[in-house]
């Protein structure tokens, strides 16, 4: 198992481009995290290109301007890309038929711009799950009657964030991956925009290059996030090191967030079959 690292600044010589997760990483959905920023700042005027890649149901300028609410400086970031960005691409390659949106409605921003028609749940020709209704109080289980009316149409669900919880403050969440996974475990089709999955990678390792001006080589990417569902498996499928970031969604399952469990530590990457290059508790210089 790799070793904790006590400072990005170790590593950060060794990547041309570093594709950060946001969400845990660089902020916890209320505050920014401002050693995170400054690593990345400062990552940045080393001259590497950072390309926040994020699951947010929602297009990139989108996820800038949250960003800039919770106080991430404009600096600390090159580009941005979304699961919400993979969304309305895949809309896009289904014209002419009708979606329902299953989702808070401060996603809608996913479908500006698009030519589309809405449709109630009972007749649309396929579903976009952004997240739940409500994820203050909602559960995955709320939406099983839904789901399995869903089944017995034989309708397909775009599943705008494979991520299956989030923090948010000092509170657990749940993401449209959770909704999503139930759907896929009674039989439903579902494709999951994002993270872990290669047209998200693509994506940014595309902005990160147009950023440089020049092709980056994998060896020379750094991935950093807090997930092991969704951004060390993705990570590693794309080919590219991982910084796993302990303090984020699994730091009660590592013990706490000041002191990780090395122990714990190896299960939760044996049980995934990947391994990070380097571990840090939070992202700091």
């Amino acid at each position: 198992m790799p070793e904790l690292v006590p400072n990005f600044s170790a590593l950060a010589p060794n990547y041309d481009a570093v594709l950060c997760d946001v969400w845990g990483v660089v902020h916890n959905g209320v505050n920014a995290f401002p050693r995170a920023c400054d690593a990345l700042i400062k990552a940045r005027a080393a001259g590497a290109k950072v390309i926040f890649i994020t699951n947010a149901p929602r297009p990139h300028n989108v996820v800038a301007r949250q960003s800039a609410a919770l106080g991430v400086p404009r600096e600390t970031y090159d580009d941005i890309v979304s699961s919400g960005d993979v969304t309305r691409s895949l809309i896009q390659q289904r014209p002419g038929q009708s979606v329902f949106h299953m989702g808070p409605s401060r996603d809608v921003e996913i479908f500006t711009g698009l030519d589309l028609a809405f449709a109630p749940l009972q007749s649309a020709d396929y579903v976009v799950c952004s997240g739940l209704d409500d994820d203050d109080r909602d559960t995955p289980e709320d939406y099983r009657a839904r789901l399995e009316g869903m089944l017995a149409r034989k309708v397909s669900m775009i599943c705008g964030n494979p991520d299956v919880v989030v923090e948010r403050g000092d509170k657990m969440v749940y993401c449209a991956g959770a909704v999503a996974d139930l759907y896929a475990s009674i039989g439903g089709e579902v494709v999951f925009a994002g993270k872990p999955y290669p047209p998200i990678y693509e994506m940014a390792l595309a902005k990160a290059e147009a950023a440089a001006g020049r092709k980056i080589a994998l060896n020379r990417v750094l991935a950093i996030g807090d997930s092991i569902r969704t951004d060390l498996t993705g990570a590693h499928k794309f080919g590219v090191d991982f910084l796993f970031v302990t303090s984020g969604i699994h730091a009660e399952e590592l013990g706490g967030r000041d002191n990780p469990n090395s122990g714990a530590l190896k299960a939760k990457f044996a049980a995934a079959g990947a391994t990070p290059a380097a571990v840090m508790r939070e992202l700091v210089w």
